[in-house]
């Protein structure tokens, strides 16, 4: 299963989440040759990533920005930048350009702080956006509880679009992260599920002064509790396939 676009993009272009997807990919091919070389690999993960140990007692500060911007794998890229597409550009059309990105910074530093937390004495070195995007998802969940999430659920050559709101998908995800990171060992690898569940709450929290001043649940009433815009709607048939009758 994977989720696609609910809604068409707004009137103002998301310049910055596109500038996001650009430079995380970007940064990703700059050095995707060293996943050939694992030692050379190692070696800039150990400069560039965050390493919850070193950053306890002060040091590599710099690495809470850079490891947002880095990734461990292709699949891991791509679905961050598509979760990142996905909920951006609505939350960019309130915030405005400059405000959404602080927001996505402070979001992927809270992310990274909190995972930290979790495993201050973890010497493994932690890479991905996942962190600041969880805090888009829990802004667009606090303003946009209604939406339509689109699912497209693919087994083998069977696919159907279901579409579930917001408060649901967002929702039953955050619990999956609390659920996950209470029962993983933090110090030992393996998804970060308090990153995602420190950088979910820092964008709920973060977003509640945009949604208080647009009148809160006035805010909701206004737009229905989805993005001002036109649902896009997806409408998947079978392929028609002639039939040929065999000569007798």
């Amino acid at each position: 299963m994977l989720p696609i676009r609910d809604h068409n993009p707004s009137e103002r272009t998301p310049y910055v989440t596109y500038a996001l997807i650009v430079v995380n990919v970007l940064v990703f091919l700059s050095y995707v040759g060293l996943f050939a070389d694992q030692r050379a690999l190692a070696s800039f993960f150990d400069h560039w990533a965050l390493v919850p140990a070193r950053v306890a007692q002060g040091q590599d500060m710099i690495t809470l920005f850079t490891t947002m911007f880095m990734h461990g794998g292709f699949m891991h890229l791509a679905g961050n930048m598509l979760f990142l597409w996905i909920f951006g550009d609505n939350l960019e059309d309130q915030m405005g350009h400059a405000g959404y990105l602080l927001f996505y910074l402070a979001s992927g530093l809270a992310a990274a702080l909190t995972h930290v937390i979790a495993a201050p004495y973890s010497d493994v070195p932690t890479v991905g956006a996942s962190g600041a995007i969880a805090g888009v998802m829990g802004g667009y969940l606090l303003l946009y509880p209604k939406a339509r999430i689109d699912i497209l659920f693919i087994f083998i050559i069977f696919f159907r679009i279901f579409s579930v709101p917001a408060w649901m998908m967002l929702g039953v995800w955050f619990l999956l992260q609390l659920v996950s990171g209470t029962g993983a060992d933090a110090t030992t690898g393996g998804v970060a599920y308090w990153a995602h569940a420190g950088g979910f709450i820092a964008g709920f929290v973060l977003t509640l002064p945009i949604w208080l001043r647009q009148g809160g649940t006035q805010f909701w009433n206004r737009h229905h509790g989805r993005p001002p815009h036109p649902e896009t709607r997806y409408e998947l048939s079978p392929t028609h396939i002639p039939r040929v009758r065999r000569r007798k």
